[in-house]
């Protein structure tokens, strides 16, 4: 007994004590990404689209501070400062926020916290490495079931923040990534970099705070979502013009739902990829009228199409058709 105690010792690490030191790691991810101050440059990388982006972060009193700034294309920036952001378009063509920000948990900096995660992914060490001149560590996260992605993450060893992540499908294939190129963690960071300094035209925003699940329900005025994957909570809901958007997040992926009259011009249907994010286009008729629902996050084609196809219309009033 005693000698197989010791063979067990010095073989590999056991698998529970694997996803205990992945968990840890995964629990300094969240505050890293908002308390550590730090400055660099990262590429990211979302099927044939790459960006390459400044950015300045810190935290302040108490309040995070963030500017970015677009490395390539025309010019522009969004600066950050607690709960207000400032989004500078560029003088030629169009920047969003979601375009040029890495989805999965780079994207935690704009949210409050990192949820638990390991209900739905299965977490694993997966060695150490060097990025942008800093030891790290690096955490595989497979996907549980088939309605979600799976992501590798590396993080800083002193500070735990994230320098560089994949989102993987389940061939393996890396769909999304970035990578800081150049990094700077600690410094004392001047006020002077969180001005905005580019010219152009300004859109500003309050980030919403975490909504509940009644909030949800009441913002699905005239409709229901039918389902989504399990682990998947109300999220900020971004703005929608003519009809109501709801979203989702399981702390490492996010999706949304818009649902809205159809317009003269008929929309094409069925699903459309840019990397890790499917955009999926699902028309529902209820008596007279048609109704356009839009799916959009870091899901699997099928997944988004599951979600679109469960959304029933209850009440066409109350998504602003017009009966005149």
């Amino acid at each position: 007994m005693l000698v197989g105690l010791l063979l067990t010792l010095a073989g590999p690490l056991p698998a529970a004590a694997d996803e205990d030191e992945a968990a840890a790691w995964l629990e300094r991810l969240g505050p890293a990404l908002n308390m550590t101050s730090y400055r660099g440059v990262f590429v990211y990388a979302r099927g044939e689209s790459v960006h390459s982006m400044q950015i300045a972060h810190r935290y302040n009193d108490g309040v995070v501070e963030e500017r970015l700034v677009l490395q390539d294309g025309g010019s522009g920036e969004i600066v950050r400062k607690g709960v207000n952001v400032v989004c500078v378009l560029p003088e030629t063509g169009r920047v969003k926020l979601d375009q040029v920000i890495p989805s999965g948990p780079f994207a935690e900096a704009f949210t409050s916290q990192l949820m638990p995660v390991s209900r739905w992914y299965r977490a694993e060490m997966k060695g150490e490495d060097r990025v942008a001149g800093y030891d790290v560590v690096s955490v595989a996260l497979s996907a549980k079931d088939p309605f979600r992605y799976s992501h590798r993450l590396w993080l800083e060893k002193s500070s735990g923040l994230l320098v560089k992540s994949h989102v993987r499908n389940a061939e393996g294939e890396v769909l999304e990534q970035f990578q800081f190129t150049s990094l700077h963690i600690g410094e004392d960071i001047p006020d002077s970099e969180f001005e905005i300094r580019t010219q152009g035209r300004e859109i500003s925003r309050t980030l919403d705070e975490p909504i509940s699940t009644a909030s949800v329900v009441q913002r699905m005025n005239g409709w229901q979502l039918g389902w989504r994957p399990e682990g998947f909570v109300p999220a900020a809901t971004p703005r929608s013009g003519k009809g109501q958007a709801v979203a989702f997040s399981d702390g490492l992926a996010a999706f949304s739902v818009f649902v809205e009259p159809a317009g003269p011009v008929t929309m094409p249907t069925g699903a459309s990829l840019i990397g890790a994010t499917t955009v999926y286009m699902h028309q529902v008729k209820e008596g007279e009228d048609t109704f356009l629902i839009t799916v959009v996050g870091e899901l699997p084609p099928q997944t988004a199409r599951q979600v679109a196809e469960s959304v029933r219309i209850e009440d066409s009033l109350a998504l602003g058709v017009d009966e005149s």
